[in-house]
Protein backbone atom coordinates (compact mmCIF):
# COMPACT_ATOMS: atom_id res chain seq x y z
CA UNK A 1 0.00 0.00 0.00
CA UNK A 2 1.45 3.42 -1.03
CA UNK A 3 1.41 5.60 2.25
CA UNK A 4 3.05 8.63 0.58
CA UNK A 5 3.22 9.77 -3.52
CA UNK A 6 5.37 12.83 -4.78
CA UNK A 7 4.45 13.51 -8.39
CA UNK A 8 6.57 15.94 -10.21
CA UNK A 9 7.70 18.42 -6.91
CA UNK A 10 8.89 21.72 -7.35
CA UNK A 11 9.82 24.13 -4.59
CA UNK A 12 12.06 27.09 -4.75
CA UNK A 13 12.98 29.64 -2.07
CA UNK A 14 13.30 33.29 -2.63
CA UNK A 15 17.43 32.73 -2.64
CA UNK A 16 16.68 30.26 -5.52
CA UNK A 17 17.20 27.32 -4.24
CA UNK A 18 14.58 24.37 -5.54
CA UNK A 19 13.18 21.08 -5.14
CA UNK A 20 13.01 19.79 -8.92
CA UNK A 21 10.57 17.42 -10.76
CA UNK A 22 10.89 14.99 -7.86
CA UNK A 23 8.64 12.12 -8.18
CA UNK A 24 8.50 9.30 -5.44
CA UNK A 25 6.77 6.44 -3.99
CA UNK A 26 6.92 5.04 -0.05
CA UNK A 27 5.16 1.82 0.98
CA UNK A 28 3.34 0.59 4.60
CA UNK A 29 6.32 -0.81 6.73
CA UNK A 30 9.18 0.66 4.06
CA UNK A 31 11.84 2.83 5.25
CA UNK A 32 12.67 5.30 2.98
CA UNK A 33 16.36 7.01 3.67
CA UNK A 34 16.28 10.52 2.17
CA UNK A 35 19.97 10.54 1.87
CA UNK A 36 22.63 13.44 0.62
CA UNK A 37 25.17 15.93 1.46
CA UNK A 38 24.34 19.27 3.68
CA UNK A 39 21.84 21.43 1.41
CA UNK A 40 20.39 18.72 -0.92
CA UNK A 41 17.18 19.56 -0.10
CA UNK A 42 16.21 16.69 2.28
CA UNK A 43 15.14 18.65 4.91
CA UNK A 44 12.79 21.00 2.90
CA UNK A 45 11.46 17.69 1.28
CA UNK A 46 10.47 16.82 4.42
CA UNK A 47 8.96 20.13 5.32
CA UNK A 48 6.78 20.01 2.12
CA UNK A 49 4.93 16.59 2.62
CA UNK A 50 4.32 18.02 5.96
CA UNK A 51 2.82 21.12 4.34
CA UNK A 52 5.07 23.83 6.43
CA UNK A 53 6.07 24.51 2.96
CA UNK A 54 3.85 24.68 -0.13
CA UNK A 55 5.52 23.45 -3.39
CA UNK A 56 4.78 25.58 -6.70
CA UNK A 57 4.28 22.92 -9.09
CA UNK A 58 3.37 18.94 -8.49
CA UNK A 59 1.79 17.02 -6.08
CA UNK A 60 2.17 15.21 -2.51
CA UNK A 61 -0.39 12.60 -1.74
CA UNK A 62 -0.51 10.99 1.73
CA UNK A 63 -3.25 7.91 2.02
CA UNK A 64 -4.02 8.98 -1.18
CA UNK A 65 -5.43 12.17 0.30
CA UNK A 66 -3.89 15.52 -1.03
CA UNK A 67 -1.89 17.04 1.62
CA UNK A 68 -2.97 20.62 0.69
CA UNK A 69 -6.13 19.62 1.02
CA UNK A 70 -5.63 18.71 5.06
CA UNK A 71 -6.86 20.74 7.86
CA UNK A 72 -4.11 20.54 10.12
CA UNK A 73 -5.51 17.86 12.87
CA UNK A 74 -6.49 15.65 9.54
CA UNK A 75 -2.59 16.21 8.59
CA UNK A 76 -1.78 15.48 12.32
CA UNK A 77 -3.89 12.21 12.33
CA UNK A 78 -1.95 11.04 8.97
CA UNK A 79 1.36 12.58 9.28
CA UNK A 80 3.98 12.41 12.75
CA UNK A 81 7.27 14.46 13.00
CA UNK A 82 10.47 14.43 14.77
CA UNK A 83 12.42 17.61 14.30
CA UNK A 84 16.04 17.44 14.43
CA UNK A 85 16.61 19.61 17.77
CA UNK A 86 13.94 20.16 20.64
CA UNK A 87 14.53 22.19 23.81
CA UNK A 88 11.54 22.93 25.78
CA UNK A 89 11.55 24.80 28.94
CA UNK A 90 9.14 23.42 30.83
CA UNK A 91 10.11 19.97 33.05
CA UNK A 92 6.99 17.82 31.74
CA UNK A 93 7.44 14.13 33.11
CA UNK A 94 8.50 12.02 29.77
CA UNK A 95 5.22 10.03 29.60
CA UNK A 96 3.55 13.88 29.35
CA UNK A 97 5.56 14.25 26.10
CA UNK A 98 4.78 11.22 25.00
CA UNK A 99 0.57 11.21 25.67
CA UNK A 100 1.18 14.45 23.76
CA UNK A 101 0.84 12.81 20.76
CA UNK A 102 -2.58 12.34 21.70
CA UNK A 103 -3.79 15.87 20.98
CA UNK A 104 -5.33 15.66 17.05
CA UNK A 105 -7.90 13.44 18.83
CA UNK A 106 -8.51 16.01 21.76
CA UNK A 107 -11.48 18.11 21.15
CA UNK A 108 -11.18 21.58 22.83
CA UNK A 109 -10.45 21.88 26.66
CA UNK A 110 -10.63 18.26 27.10
CA UNK A 111 -7.77 15.77 28.62
CA UNK A 112 -5.79 12.52 28.15
CA UNK A 113 -7.60 9.37 28.95
CA UNK A 114 -6.20 6.99 31.81
CA UNK A 115 -6.31 4.91 28.23
CA UNK A 116 -4.38 7.31 26.76
CA UNK A 117 -1.43 7.01 29.20
CA UNK A 118 -1.51 3.30 29.33
CA UNK A 119 -1.03 2.85 25.74
CA UNK A 120 1.82 5.84 26.25
CA UNK A 121 3.43 3.37 29.12
CA UNK A 122 3.18 0.44 26.71
CA UNK A 123 4.81 2.52 23.79
CA UNK A 124 7.41 3.67 25.84
CA UNK A 125 8.13 -0.34 27.06
CA UNK A 126 8.29 -1.38 23.53
CA UNK A 127 11.01 1.50 22.61
CA UNK A 128 12.94 0.15 26.32
CA UNK A 129 12.50 4.23 27.24
CA UNK A 130 9.74 2.72 30.11
CA UNK A 131 11.93 3.53 33.19
CA UNK A 132 12.14 6.81 32.02
CA UNK A 133 8.16 7.94 32.68
CA UNK A 134 8.41 9.54 35.32
CA UNK A 135 11.77 11.76 34.80
CA UNK A 136 11.67 15.48 33.41
CA UNK A 137 11.95 15.76 29.61
CA UNK A 138 14.75 18.33 30.39
CA UNK A 139 16.92 16.15 32.38
CA UNK A 140 16.98 13.31 29.55
CA UNK A 141 19.92 12.68 27.22
CA UNK A 142 19.87 13.42 23.42
CA UNK A 143 19.66 9.90 23.18
CA UNK A 144 16.52 9.35 25.31
CA UNK A 145 15.11 12.81 24.26
CA UNK A 146 14.91 11.46 20.62
CA UNK A 147 13.23 8.18 21.62
CA UNK A 148 10.59 10.04 23.66
CA UNK A 149 9.72 12.60 20.81
CA UNK A 150 9.76 9.45 17.98
CA UNK A 151 6.87 7.83 21.00
CA UNK A 152 4.86 10.83 21.03
CA UNK A 153 4.73 11.05 17.10
CA UNK A 154 3.51 7.12 17.54
CA UNK A 155 0.80 8.32 19.40
CA UNK A 156 -0.67 10.23 16.87
CA UNK A 157 -1.38 6.41 15.42
CA UNK A 158 0.01 8.21 11.95
CA UNK A 159 0.42 6.26 8.71
CA UNK A 160 3.87 8.48 7.74
CA UNK A 161 6.00 9.01 10.27
CA UNK A 162 9.26 11.69 9.28
CA UNK A 163 12.52 11.78 10.72
CA UNK A 164 14.60 14.75 10.27
CA UNK A 165 18.37 14.04 10.98
CA UNK A 166 17.06 11.48 14.13
CA UNK A 167 20.73 10.60 14.82
CA UNK A 168 22.56 13.93 15.12
CA UNK A 169 24.43 14.91 18.08
CA UNK A 170 24.19 11.30 18.97
CA UNK A 171 26.53 8.59 19.82
CA UNK A 172 27.21 6.03 18.09
CA UNK A 173 25.08 3.76 20.87
CA UNK A 174 22.04 5.84 20.93
CA UNK A 175 22.20 6.07 16.87
CA UNK A 176 21.85 2.12 16.93
CA UNK A 177 19.11 2.17 19.79
CA UNK A 178 17.22 4.77 17.65
CA UNK A 179 17.50 3.58 13.62
CA UNK A 180 16.76 -0.13 15.22
CA UNK A 181 13.77 0.80 17.48
CA UNK A 182 12.46 3.01 14.51
CA UNK A 183 13.01 -0.24 12.29
CA UNK A 184 11.21 -2.20 14.64
CA UNK A 185 8.05 -0.95 15.32
CA UNK A 186 7.17 0.88 12.15
CA UNK A 187 7.24 -2.46 10.20
CA UNK A 188 4.95 -3.61 13.35
CA UNK A 189 2.66 -0.86 12.62
CA UNK A 190 2.90 -0.70 8.75
CA UNK A 191 3.98 2.67 9.24
CA UNK A 192 5.72 4.70 6.27
CA UNK A 193 9.02 6.33 7.24
CA UNK A 194 11.49 8.90 5.74
CA UNK A 195 14.15 9.72 7.46
CA UNK A 196 16.63 12.02 6.43
CA UNK A 197 20.35 11.60 6.94
CA UNK A 198 24.10 12.54 5.42
CA UNK A 199 25.77 9.18 6.27
CA UNK A 200 25.38 6.85 3.99
CA UNK A 201 26.70 4.07 6.37
CA UNK A 202 22.72 4.51 8.41
CA UNK A 203 20.79 4.63 4.99
CA UNK A 204 22.57 1.68 3.66
CA UNK A 205 21.91 -0.47 7.36
CA UNK A 206 18.22 0.78 8.21
CA UNK A 207 16.80 1.48 5.14
CA UNK A 208 14.70 -0.42 2.64
CA UNK A 209 15.15 2.01 0.05
CA UNK A 210 16.90 4.99 -0.44
CA UNK A 211 16.27 8.25 -2.33
CA UNK A 212 19.52 10.42 -2.84
CA UNK A 213 19.50 13.86 -3.20
CA UNK A 214 22.03 16.57 -4.93
CA UNK A 215 21.71 19.92 -5.46
CA UNK A 216 17.62 19.64 -4.99
CA UNK A 217 17.09 17.01 -7.76
CA UNK A 218 16.68 12.91 -6.73
CA UNK A 219 19.86 11.19 -8.74
CA UNK A 220 18.76 7.67 -7.60
CA UNK A 221 16.17 5.78 -6.21
CA UNK A 222 16.80 1.51 -5.27
CA UNK A 223 17.64 -0.43 -2.37
CA UNK A 224 20.85 0.04 -0.51
CA UNK A 225 22.28 -2.56 -2.81
CA UNK A 226 21.60 -1.18 -5.65
CA UNK A 227 23.58 1.95 -4.57
CA UNK A 228 27.12 2.53 -5.84
CA UNK A 229 30.39 3.74 -4.82
CA UNK A 230 31.15 5.81 -7.93
CA UNK A 231 27.79 7.67 -7.48
CA UNK A 232 27.94 8.38 -3.50
CA UNK A 233 31.71 9.81 -4.57
CA UNK A 234 30.45 11.96 -6.94
CA UNK A 235 27.68 13.00 -4.91
CA UNK A 236 29.65 13.65 -2.21
CA UNK A 237 32.73 14.84 -3.85
CA UNK A 238 35.07 12.40 -1.51
CA UNK A 239 36.37 9.09 -2.55
CA UNK A 240 33.42 6.80 -0.65
CA UNK A 241 33.00 2.83 -1.18
CA UNK A 242 30.11 0.59 0.06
Amino acid sequence: MERVVLKDVYFSYEDGFELRGISLKVHAGEVCAILGPNGSGKTTLLRCIYKLLRPFKGCIYVDGRDVLSLKTRELARLVGGVPQEHHPVFPYRAIDMVVMGRTPYLSLFSAPSHKDYEDAYELMKRLGIAHLAERPYTQLSGGERKLVLIARALMQNPRVLLLDEPTSHLDIKNKILVLRAVRRLCKDRKVAVLMTTHDPNEAMAYSDKIVLMNKGEVVFIGGPEDLSSELLSKVYDVPLKV
